[in-house]
């Protein structure tokens, strides 16, 4: 009675019921702080503890609750019971089971439209390897294939298949990871070094694969908030590149100089106009383009690119190994350096009969894309035979310079041939390509002289470089619907199969996917192996097809 009595005497206003129950609480306290200290280390925590509740006081409450909140999550199920869910619908057996038997499957592609039937039907099978001449798997007979990419023979070189078994069986066949980690090995970076030697450029990286070299080297630069003027004329890598990048895309009309001045004076104007903030900014162009096999003003656009102050991406897949007098593409048809290209990309498949792409410029610029390209950083490294037959071909196309004399005699005698049903070039107006797109007036679109008459048999129009071994035909009076187009091309590559044992094919776009959908055409690939009589029977064979099939649509 005398210890419940003091907390009144001294003063203290504790309700008499109360005091037991504090007295029970702090013999707890004593008990549990009396055990608490037999564990090892707990000094330290409880000193823990009365520091972090002075000097802040809230952070303890949250690490209760956080503690609390940790047992809870570890004592809890894993997943709650299905019959404790309210959302949970019971079935029976026998419904399960007619659920079951009515799913079906989403399919994993898409069912082929008519065009995409038409066009799998129409793809000739060949037996054996692929080549200049080839062997039909249908008739058994031998061909003139000019659908293959070949400007220079190299695909049938008996070297280059020597150079791939060898390295075959000292390499391997993969190269088992990326190039930044354990895929590169000496024969890669042997050929970057003897294709920026042959370019003149300071330094080159090498892609496993074309097509991903400009759609990866396009982003690895740009980014969001940069400033990228493309030809609306470029492939779908490029467009693919682009869209990747999320820059802020300016087009300019289809190799027109003038339009691209144009684009570049507004962009200052703009950017003067917000400030003049500093951003990156590129003109991305092909050196021949894939979509009509027109070449690219390169002197203009290296005027206009110093002038304006921006960078040149130039994709050179198409114009590599088949322009120039040692095929170095562009820069050496106009006697422009390579060095003086910011970027610039190429083909090892199309230029040199072999696989992968490479990308050639100053130290820096390839350097940052063994970090930042993702075809580079996550891609397995290029096989080592490609690199070995490209260092091969790119060794055969510098002491065989003859092999691009050849190659341009049998395009000036095809586009001879075809001449005769073209209309004759105005030597006062500009160009407008069959792709819808206007061409600079600078480029012919054919090898005849300009003229102001008129052909009255032109049936076709080529707006291709007369130098180049890309060659596209288009129909002057297409029909009304594209699907009809493309069927009256395929009767006129089938009549060339036919009657003059030539294959050449239809451009295969990717239908809904480019932003400037280029129109049906032919496409001819020219080569320097085949020799003037196959030349000529090819050109006479195609004209008397186009004549035969287009004759009668007009």
């Amino acid at each position: 009675m005398a210890a419940a009595a003091a907390p009144s005497s001294s003063g203290q206003d504790i309700p008499a019921p109360l005091v037991p129950i504090l007295a029970i609480l702090a013999s707890a306290y004593r008990s549990f702080a009396s055990a608490l200290t037999r564990i090892p280390g707990s000094p330290i925590v409880i000193r823990y503890i009365e520091s972090s509740y002075q000097n802040d006081p809230w952070r303890s409450i949250l690490e209760v609750l956080l503690v609390a909140f940790a047992v809870r999550t570890l004592l809890k199920g894993r997943t709650r019971g299905d019959a404790s869910s309210k959302n949970w619908v019971k079935l029976r057996e026998e419904e399960i089971d007619e659920l079951v038997d009515e799913w079906v499957p989403q399919p994993l592609v898409d069912e082929p439209s008519d065009v995409d039937k038409f066009t799998l039907a129409s793809v000739p099978v060949i037996n054996g390897p692929n080549g200049l001449r080839v062997k039909l798997a249908s008739s058994g007979k031998m061909v003139t294939n000019l659908a293959t990419v070949d400007w220079t023979g190299m695909i049938e070189s008996d070297k280059m298949k020597q150079v791939a078994i060898d390295t075959l069986k000292l390499y391997g066949v993969g190269s088992c990871g990326p190039s930044g980690f354990y895929g590169t090995i000496d024969v890669h970076t042997k050929f970057e070094e003897e294709v920026s030697s042959f370019l003149g450029t300071e330094s080159a990286i090498i892609y496993s694969q074309a097509y991903a070299t400009i759609s990866s080297a396009i982003p690895s630069f740009a980014k969001r908030g940069d400033i990228i003027v493309a030809d609306k004329g470029v492939n779908f890598a490029i467009h693919k590149g682009l869209e990747i990048s999320r820059s802020t895309i300016k087009w300019y009309a289809h190799n027109d100089m003038k339009d691209l001045e144009r684009v570049l004076q507004n962009v200052e104007k703009e950017q003067k106009r917000k400030g003049g903030r500093l951003t990156r900014r590129f003109i991305i162009s092909e050196g021949v383009f894939e979509n009509d096999g027109m070449m690219v003003d390169l002197p203009k656009v290296m005027e206009l690119k110093r002038k304006y102050k921006y960078r040149l991406i130039l994709d050179e897949s198409y114009s590599f190994g088949m322009i120039g007098a040692h095929g170095r593409g562009v820069t050496e048809y106009y006697s422009i350096p390579a060095a003086e290209v910011d970027i610039l990309i190429g083909s090892m498949g199309n230029g040199l009969g072999a696989g992968g792409g490479f990308c050639a410029g100053s130290y820096h610029v390839c350097k940052h894309q063994k970090i930042n390209s993702s075809a580079s950083v996550f891609s397995a490294a290029l096989p080592a035979m490609l690199a070995t037959t490209a260092s091969s071909a790119l060794a055969t196309i510098q002491t065989q310079p003859a092999l691009f004399t050849s190659l341009q005699a049998n395009i000036l005698l095809f586009r001879q041939i075809l001449s005769k049903i073209e209309p004759i070039p105005m030597s006062d107006t500009p160009a407008t390509s069959a792709t819808g797109l206007t061409a600079s007036a600078a480029t012919p679109l054919t090898g005849s002289s300009p003229s102001k008459t008129p052909n009255k048999d032109a049936i076709i129009h080529i707006p291709s470089h007369p130098s180049s071994a890309l060659i596209h035909i288009f129909l002057l009076n297409a029909p009304g619907t594209m699907e009809e187009e493309e069927r009256i091309l395929q009767d006129v590559v089938d009549e060339l199969l036919a009657k003059s044992d030539v294959i050449v094919t239809r451009a295969r776009r990717l239908r809904g996917q480019e932003a400037f959908e280029p129109e049906p055409s032919l496409k001819v690939c020219l080569s320097g192996a085949l020799s003037r009589k196959e030349t000529e029977k090819a050109a006479k064979g195609l004209k008397e097809a186009l004549i035969k099939v287009c004759g009668k649509k007009r």
